[in-house]
């Protein structure tokens, strides 16, 4: 059962539950599936009830977060299957090893050269089944070993490319250098990626500066809680209080 304010009351999260939380940007995955966790625990006066979340989302992006609780979790590797929806910005002429903002600009290119038409059609060469590498900046595993782990110590992990799809790639480039876009993708997709190639293949650089989950198949942001709302329904109001 999907979780809502009408029935709340009425769940047994240990049976199995479907909630959609609006992850908070600067919070990881694992802080909300936690914090929520213990306001569970209070919720049902002690139980652990088991909890999981279908599908990382970066500190630095915000948006929907499936939860699942109970028997539901079972479930979780479908939802991680279903196709995303992304809104955010991708800054034009200049890059970043983590291509986000989770790191400084390491190189800089000219993008005054490029057209609104340039760009329209840079972005209808991504959609379709492309190829694609992960940042090393992120949870892909080499060896054993996280790959963003191996990136802060120095090293440079090399990623093997993964197919992925991209089903609509639109793009507003009216603010430009800051393009605002909207993405929906298969899993695997890396939307850090997504705007690394877009400014090499535009003859600049690029990285990610804003970054949405809109929906996951048919779960949309729209009928998330937000988080320390979800937390305040959990707990005595007493106790509410959002934990930063």
């Amino acid at each position: 059962m999907q979780l809502s304010h009408l029935n709340i009351n009425h769940i047994d999260f240990k049976a199995g539950a479907v909630i959609l939380v609006n992850k908070p940007y600067g919070k990881t995955s694992f802080f909300a599936v936690e914090l929520v966790k213990r306001a569970l625990k209070k919720f049902t006066h002690g139980e652990n009830i088991k909890i999981g979340h279908a599908g990382t989302l970066d500190p630095l992006a915000s948006g929907l977060l499936i939860m699942c609780t109970g028997k539901m979790t079972r479930n979780i590797q479908d939802y991680q299957s279903l196709d995303k929806k992304y809104s955010g910005i991708i800054r034009l002429g200049a890059s970043t090893p983590s291509y986000d903002l989770e790191t400084e600009i390491n190189e800089t290119r000219p993008f005054d050269h490029l057209s609104e038409t340039a760009l329209y059609q840079c972005a209808e060469r991504f959609v379709g089944s492309i190829e694609m590498v992960p940042p090393i900046h992120s949870a892909v595993k080499i060896n054993g070993k996280r790959s963003y782990l191996m990136a802060r110590q120095g090293h440079q992990p090399e990623l093997k490319p993964r197919t992925v799809q991209i089903h609509q790639f639109k793009i507003d480039p009216t603010g430009i250098p800051d393009i605002r876009f909207e993405v929906i993708c298969s899993k695997g997709t890396y939307i850090r990626s997504l705007a690394h190639e877009f400014g090499l293949q535009l003859d600049t650089r690029a990285h990610l500066a804003e970054l949405k989950r809109e929906a996951i198949g048919h779960f949309t942001l729209s009928g998330a809680f937000d988080l320390d709302e979800l937390v305040t329904l959990l707990r005595s109001p007493s106790e509410a209080e959002f934990e930063h």
